[in-house]
This record gives structure tokens, C-alpha cells and sequence, in this order.
């Protein structure tokens, strides 16, 4: 069965970093897209960035261009999220998915593509 466990999230001063971890236990063989997502309170969730399995090609929303990296260690299975400059609305709880549905590789932050969902780790920025 497949799993999947975030950590790394807390409280973090404004333009302060975080490094988000995702461990994925269980085959991943049927699965070509892993992503990171995050909902704010009284929002909808939202895709940060995601990235293909099979040749590592990254993807981001355009409000974390620049500011934050995902990247893979595949012989652990362990995504990752650097946060870099993160700011008030960056708070959040974050969420990593796997997806292995067609509709990811168009659309790689599209939340409806991914069926396998982590609990999240929760991010606050505040001063």
C-alpha cells in the first residue's frame, strides 16, 4: 500500500526557509508525477510544484517561481520542497500526492489528478 508522510513545516519568520520532506513508501512503478500542494484556511487547495518521475522535469505555480525548488532522491523515494522567501501568505497546510492519471502529465499541478494524498505539515510565516 502506498504511503505517503510530510514533514519539515513549523513557524517561520518572513524571508525566513523551510525545506519540506515527502517519504514515499511502496512501489511507485505505476506512477509518473509526484507533486506538492497547500491550502490556507477558507481556501482551496492549490498545486506549488510537481515533478515527473521519468525525467525529472519540475513544474511550479507562478507565485513560487524563483522562491522555491522541488527535487527528488529516487533511491529513498524522498521529495523534497525548498522554500526560500517565504512570506504571510505562504502559510499554509502542505500537502504532497502521487498521481499516475494521463491528465497529470498536461496538467501537472491540476489537484483532481492526483489520487494518493499525504496528512500534510502545516507552515505558518509570521513576524
Amino acid at each position: 500500500q502506498l504511503q505517503l508522510v510530510e514533514s519539515g513545516g513549523g513557524l517561520m519568520q518572513p524571508g525566513g526557509s523551510l525545506n519540506l520532506s515527502c517519504v514515499v513508501s511502496g512501489s511507485m512503478s505505476d506512477y509518473h508525477t509526484i507533486g506538492w500542494f497547500r491550502q490556507a484556511p477558507g481556501k482551496d487547495r492549490e498545486g506549488v510544484a510537481s515533478i515527473f518521475t521519468y525525467d525529472h522535469s519540475t513544474h511550479y505555480a507562478d507565485f513560487v517561481k524563483g522562491r522555491f525548488t522541488i527535487s527528488r532522491d529516487s533511491a529513498k523515494n524522498i521529495v523534497f520542497l525548498q522554500m526560500n522567501g517565504l512570506q504571510p501568505e505562504d502559510t499554509a497546510l502542505y500537502y504532497c500526492a502521487i498521481s499516475r492519471l494521463p491528465i497529470t502529465r498536461a496538467a501537472p499541478l491540476y489537484t483532481g489528478g492526483y489520487g494518493k494524498w499525504g496528512q500534510g505539515t502545516q507552515v505558518t510565516v509570521s513576524s
